[in-house]
């Protein structure tokens, strides 16, 4: 829920997630009205599935990193999150657990979803309603015709100092994260679309053939 490197791919349920969609009108009824977007949000959208692009800046001034991807989730706890480029990683979460796939190092690893998730930007898109146990909320004002919202968590040890959520018409657009290295990562929903509901089958996992398993 969730970064650059193949084990800071691994941390977004721990500490992980959008082109702009609708243009809407800023003003302060849009400023005013984040929050409230983002509850309705989390309370309404059960299932979802889309495509995103993520960029992180580090703070050495190096070349933004980019990587882009497909997923799903269902509330509570299962998702399924696939980045397709610049190289592939799959993570999974099952309701119980988190599931990090790597190709490339033919290795998966294993760890209960509670751990993963908690205070981590993840659990906006697939925790349960009570998220604001969790974070405190701020209204961030109206820009780039998104109503921006302020998390930050309640919890010392999430992994984030914190995050803007901007919204519109309902629905997550983007997420913009700082985290406790001083990065930022930006995921931009280019598509995210509320679907009835998602194959149990995809959130699923069973290591493949030959694969070193961590964690099981």
């Amino acid at each position: 829920m969730f970064l650059p490197r193949r084990a800071a791919l691994a941390r977004l349920a721990g500490c992980a997630v959008l082109a702009v969609a609708a243009a809407l009108p800023a003003g302060g009824a849009l400023a005013a009205d984040g929050i409230a977007q983002l509850r309705r949000f989390v309370a309404e959208i059960r299932h979802a599935q889309g495509e995103f692009e993520q960029t992180v800046h580090s703070t050495s001034g190096r070349k933004p990193q980019q990587a882009s991807g497909q997923f799903a989730f269902s509330r509570p706890g299962r998702f399924r999150w696939s980045y397709d480029t610049p190289y592939q990683q799959l993570l999974v979460g099952d309701g119980e657990r988190l599931w990090s796939w790597d190709r490339d190092l033919a290795q998966v690893t294993v760890r209960p979803l509670g751990d993963a998730l908690g205070s981590t930007p993840a659990a906006v898109l697939v925790g349960s309603s009570d998220f604001e146990s969790a974070f405190e909320l701020s209204d961030g004002g109206a820009s780039d015709g998104l109503a921006w919202v302020v998390a930050r968590p309640r919890h010392a040890d999430s992994g984030f100092e914190s995050m803007r959520l901007g919204l519109a018409d309902g629905t997550l657009r983007r997420m913009e994260m700082r985290d406790s290295f001083g990065q930022n990562t930006v995921i931009v929903f280019t598509r995210l679309a509320a679907v009835g509901a998602i194959d149990p089958q995809l959130f699923r996992f069973t290591p493949p053939p030959g694969a070193d398993v961590i964690g099981q």
